[in-house]
Formats: C-alpha cells, sequence, structure tokens
C-alpha cells in the first residue's frame, strides 16, 4: 500500500517512519529560510520545533532518545534559540530527525501539523553558514557550551591535555565550531584574534589540570620548593586550567606579586625563571600548531 503520510493524511497516526523524518525535515528547513530571511513565521516554526523536542523529553526511558537528551532539552529551552544560526538548526535536524518516530502516536498528531501552502513559482536558495546577529561574545559562549558537551573528542582531549595538534585535529577542530553555530566569517576572525585557531578553543576549554601539572613537576620534585615556590606555581597551574595559556608578563602582575612583590624574580633564581617562560612558551606553541 502506498504511504500516505507526506501528503498529511495518514490513515492513524504517523506509522511511517521516513515520513516523520521528511516532516521533520521541512520544518527545519522553512526555520532556516526564515532566519535567513528574517521571516515573520519565525515564532511559530520554533515554537513547533520546541514542542517536538519537549515530546522527545518524555521518552527519556529510551536509550537512543536518552543519548541526546542534554541537547534536546537545549533545544526545547529558550536560551539555545537567542541568536540562533542556520548551522545550529541543521546540526539540530541532524541530530532529532531519526528520533522523532518514537514520540508516542497519539503526541505526534499534536505536535505536528500539516504543510498546506500554495506553491508558486519554485526558486532555489542557497543556505549559507551565516549567523542571525550572532556577535564574537555569544559565539564564544555558544562554543564553550558545545565544547564541553564534547569533551571527549580525541582532538579536543589532545588539546586540553598539551599535546601537539595535528592538521587533521584543527580541521576536526575547526568542524566543531560550526556544529556549535559559528560562521566561517566568526572562525576567521576568531582565529585572527588569538592568532590560531587552538589557542581560541584553548581560551575556551582551558587546559587540563593534571597537564599543566605535568608541565611544571620539575620545579616541584624533590620536596624542595619553598612554600612560596608552591604557591607560586599553583597560581601558574590555576591561570593555565581557566584560560588554556598565559604570557610571560603575567608573572609580574597579581595575583603572583601579591606572593612576592618582585614576582618570579623574589621567589626564584634568574635560572629557574627562565625555565618557566620557556615552559609557558611551550604550553602555548602546542596549541597553535
Amino acid at each position: 500500500m502506498t504511504c500516505r503520510c507526506w501528503l498529511g493524511r495518514p490513515a492513524a497516526g504517523w506509522a511511517c517512519a521516513a515520513c516523520s523524518a521528511k516532516r521533520f525535515d521541512l520544518l527545519v528547513l522553512r526555520t532556516q529560510l526564515s532566519v535567513l530571511q528574517a521571516g515573520t513565521g519565525f515564532p511559530g516554526l520554533k515554537d513547533k520545533i520546541q514542542a517536538i523536542a519537549g515530546a522527545l523529553e518524555e521518552q527519556i526511558a529510551i536509550p537512543l532518545i536518552k543519548a541526546e537528551m542534554a541537547f534536546i532539552q537545549a533545544v526545547a529551552g529558550d536560551e539555545w534559540w537567542e541568536d540562533v544560526t542556520v548551522p545550529m538548526l541543521e546540526s539540530a535536524r541532524r541530530r532529532l530527525r531519526a528520533l522523532v518516530k518514537l514520540i508516542p502516536k497519539g503526541q505526534k498528531k499534536i505536535v505536528y501539523t500539516d504543510f498546506e501552502d500554495d506553491l508558486g513559482e519554485l526558486t532555489t536558495i542557497e543556505l549559507p553558514q551565516v549567523t542571525a546577529g550572532l556577535n564574537m561574545a555569544k559565539f564564544k559562549e555558544k562554543a564553550r557550551v558545545f565544547l564541553r558537551e564534547h569533551d571527549s573528542h580525541l582532538s579536543l582531549q589532545r588539546l586540553r591535555r598539551n599535546q601537539a595538534l595535528t592538521p587533521t585535529d584543527l580541521q576536526e577542530l575547526e568542524k566543531m565550531l560550526l556544529q556549535a553555530g559559528g560562521s566561517k566569517a566568526l572562525i576567521d576572525e576568531a582565529r585572527e584574534q588569538s592568532h590560531g585557531l587552538g589557542l581560541f578553543i584553548r581560551s575556551l576549554v582551558g587546559l587540563d589540570r593534571e597537564a599543566a601539572m605535568q608541565a611544571f613537576g620539575e620545579f616541584l620534585q624533590g620536596g624542595k620548593a619553598s612554600p612560596d615556590q608552591i604557591e607560586f606555581i599553583d597560581l601558574i597551574v590555576q591561570e593555565l586550567t581557566r584560560n588554556g595559556v598565559m604570557e610571560a608578563g603575567r608573572l609580574f602582575e597579581s595575583p603572583f606579586t601579591d606572593v612576592n612583590a618582585q614576582g618570579p624574580l623574589g621567589v626564584f633564581p634568574p635560572a629557574k625563571v627562565t625555565q618557566i617562560v620557556q615552559v609557558l612558551d611551550d604550553i602555548k606553541e602546542r596549541a597553535v600548531a
């Protein structure tokens, strides 16, 4: 029997999983077009997608849905939709289209509506990787949240653990920023401002604390470090854990000068200060490569 779901006339619920996915594709496409064209129908389209996400939230017992629950809850909320972008919607389409079939049939009739528009002349519209008024500050915050949710990604782990990056790692990291909602223009701007994509992402996720401790382990070995030296190194580790990299000039600012007014020169011999600066440079270089 020919499936009639795509025509909007299912006899008993939405039995066809493929048609459920196609209808969701169409809904997301309309939303993407509304973002690009600043259409007045955006609020209604947003409500429909949020309703779908809300219906999925109720099916947490299903393993496939549970695996995407953090993302589903984000889409169901309002914060995710602030300055939403075409790439963000595309990511939602890809991640949720296979799940909509799992919504109980009775709920699907409520969540979805039939699309019955009068079709005019067909026009091909490109969907570029653009943002809808998304500024750099908001992009950073969205990227930070996305990267934290995908902390197990191999390339991101290499960056956080102070391991040298490969060209493939940099490509993967750029893909993650696109998935987080960044446009190519924003990513290029971030790369230029931070003097490298790895440095930009490291500034968002920080350096792994254990990796930072290992980098400065030689300064604390042997149990001969003074209390001031231990505190000074711990402050460096905290800075790296928080910001990912650290310029040598910070060593002569607070809170380091709170330990000693002369900064590192009042705590370590000159040769050790030179080594500390070299370690900081090495940590930075590993994020650039």
